[in-house]
């Protein structure tokens, strides 16, 4: 740790810059904006005034990406493949220990939350809330043996909460970066944080999720992940250039709410798993594709279509992904980005992830694909972003399009709805500092 002084004094002389550049995608020579020391700076400001302390209170800081899923729709929670991809768009944090056996967690614009360490076991009344992810990553340390420790954290985030970039999941990730650095001496590795942030995810706040989410933000990168095997899963990293290949990610706000749709995503795990069971299996991993379909005509009686054509669009995902990686690593870009557009079809039409059940006046995920669609006009790709339901799609943007391209959506869609996005190389992150 460093007083808070030190760190002001290391920014102003631009010791962090080269740790900057990097979480941010910038080169050597590119020009660090003054918004982001702002950001620095403001964040260790709001933590003196947060918990009263001063330029000589020690603190360490901290730094965890969102995440965008490119290829790979809920395949992972079945025990299948995907491609994902840590974003620029993060949250940072400064963090101490404190005195006390509680943790104290506030993020720019929300209320303070305060959890006692005492109680390691999941709330009721704290479903579905950020406090829920705190106790369950917090629990997941102690289950590990190592000792509770009370901490003070201020967070900012710049990732968009229900955008389909898994604010939680960075949430998650971060939570456990900072917990392994007070509570384990930063032992534990990234992929520990994923599975801890899962847990927390699954058994604290409620919300049936892979692990998918937490992978990529923790790991960094682009990443080939196999879920196969959970206790041995296989993780492989490549150089998404997007630059190089004259694209751009942008990242669309369909202007849908997040909230009150865990039914609506549980139902696509209940699905799956219902055909996973009616052959005795607990994932659609452990069944045989040819199983699957030499007893359709069965399986559809016994669940119904819907659970069918989920299934259906699980097995060709994952044949998807895999086909995508082999293209990748041979230069053919374009039909990289053929998968990813097969991937948003599919979701589209078989996993039905795209609007809500009964839902006529509010589609906005559908009316936000169909725009890119047509102003894409055959180029690139365009697909779900994340669970779907609501949030954001993503479009692979030629770049003598992207101007044209953002100043339609956002004519339609309205102002900063159209996020253009880089992929970061760093997961789950501590700052460096000197001294």
């Amino acid at each position: 740790m460093q007083t808070i002084k030190n760190w002001k004094s290391q920014l102003k002389e631009h010791e962090l810059d080269s740790q900057i550049q990097k979480l941010l995608m910038l080169s050597n020579n590119e020009i660090i904006s003054k918004d982001i020391y702002d950001r620095f700076y403001n964040i260790l400001d709001h933590f003196m005034s947060s918990f009263f302390a001063d330029e000589n209170t020690e603190v360490a800081f901290f730094s965890s990406p969102g995440r965008a899923e490119l290829l790979g729709n809920h395949t992972d929670h079945q025990g299948g493949n995907v491609i994902a991809a840590a974003v620029n768009m993060d949250i940072w944090a400064c963090a101490n220990p404190n005195n006390q056996n509680t943790i104290c967690f506030q993020s720019e614009g929300w209320d303070r939350i305060e959890i006692s360490l005492d109680l390691m076991e999941p709330q009721n009344e704290e479903k579905e809330t950020t406090a829920a992810l705190l106790r369950g990553v917090a629990a997941s340390f102690a289950q590990k043996g190592y000792k509770p420790r009370g901490l003070n954290i201020y967070c900012q985030s710049n990732v968009l909460p229900g955008s389909g970039l898994s604010s939680s999941a960075a949430i998650e990730v971060l939570i456990a970066v900072i917990l392994n650095h007070f509570w384990a001496d930063d032992i534990e590795n990234s992929v520990t944080w994923a599975k801890m942030g899962q847990y927390a995810e699954n058994e604290f706040f409620g919300k049936p999720s892979g692990l998918m989410d937490q992978m990529a933000s923790a790991v960094g990168s682009a990443v080939h992940i196999n879920f196969y095997d959970p206790e041995n899963i296989k993780i492989e990293a490549f150089d998404l250039n997007l630059q190089k290949e004259k694209y751009a990610l942008c990242i669309i706000d369909s202007g849908a709410d997040h909230a009150n749709l865990t039914d609506e995503y549980a139902s696509i795990t209940t699905d799956m798993q219902a055909v996973a069971n009616y052959f005795e299996q607990d994932i659609l991993s452990q069944v045989p594709e040819s199983d699957f379909f030499n007893n359709l005509a069965k399986v559809r009686k016994k669940v119904g279509d819907r659970a069918v054509l989920r299934v259906i669009h699980y097995y060709q995902e994952n044949n998807r992904v895999l086909k995508a990686v082999e293209e990748f690593k041979s230069g053919d870009f374009s039909d990289f980005l053929k998968e990813i557009q097969n991937s948003g079809n599919s979701s589209w039409t078989q996993l039905q992830n795209i609007s809500v059940s009964g839902s006529i006046k509010h589609q906005e995920m559908a009316v936000a694909l169909a725009l890119a669609g047509a102003f894409l006009e055959g180029e690139g790709a365009y697909r779900v972003q994340g669970g779907g339901f609501a949030g954001t799609i993503q479009a692979f943007v030629p770049l003598n399009k992207l101007d044209d391209f953002k100043i339609k959506i956002e004519k339609i869609l309205g102002d900063n709805t159209c996020h253009i996005v880089q992929i970061r190389n760093i997961g789950g992150y501590v700052f460096q500092s000197k001294g």
